[in-house]
């Protein structure tokens, strides 16, 4: 392994033990768990550019879990895809800046569809517009990218991705989700049949 390619796994890793624990993981559980598990509603996760494809991760992940979650395009939303949120959903964005305006623009538009909606953002910046739209903030700990330019989203969208993976253990924990319950919902490849083997035994 070169030594180049060695500081940049070193400076990943580095960043999500940077996570900061002490947040209110728990919190955002127990959120998702009354809205979801209890009144019938949806994790809506969103995020613009790479954040975009990390939160479409976070959704498919919770989906396959146990949670019912879909991605929801911020740009989309504007031209008819808002139709898929209903009352008891929680909204899960990601905006490493904290003021990307597609997402601004979301929450604006959800609120005006469901005032009572709750926001959920994972974040870097922890002064960022939308930090003052959420009900609960969790921040990233506000790595540097370890693109040579400081602008690629590479070590934001790491942390951002095992904080998705974080609240979607938590949840698993919480819905006491078996190998049975994911055999049920991934049938197909590898996975479906070692769940499946997992029940069997």
């Amino acid at each position: 392994m070169s030594t180049g390619v060695k500081s940049i796994f070193e400076a990943e890793a580095t960043a999500v033990r940077n996570i900061p624990s002490d947040q209110d993981f728990d919190g955002v559980v127990d959120l998702i768990y009354g809205k979801v598990h209890k009144n019938g509603g949806k994790v809506i996760a969103s995020g613009m550019g790479k954040a975009g494809q990390v939160a479409n991760n976070i959704a498919t992940t919770f989906s396959s879990t146990g949670t019912p979650a879909v991605f929801l395009h911020p740009s989309e939303a504007q031209h008819g895809d808002l139709g898929m949120i209903g009352p008891n959903d929680v909204l899960v964005v990601l905006s490493n800046s904290g003021k990307t305006r597609e997402i601004i623009e979301l929450v604006a538009l959800v609120r005006h569809l469901y005032k009572q909606l709750p926001v959920v953002l994972i974040t870097g910046n922890s002064s960022g517009e939308l930090v003052g739209q959420a009900e609960y903030s969790l921040f990233t700990g506000s790595p540097a990218e370890v693109c040579p330019l400081g602008l690629t989203p590479t070590t934001s969208t790491t942390v951002m991705m095992v904080m998705g993976d974080a609240l979607t253990v938590l949840m698993m924990d919480r819905i006491g989700f078996t190998a049975g319950d994911y055999a049920l919902r991934h049938h197909g490849g590898y996975l479906g049949e070692k769940s499946r083997n997992n029940v069997r035994k």
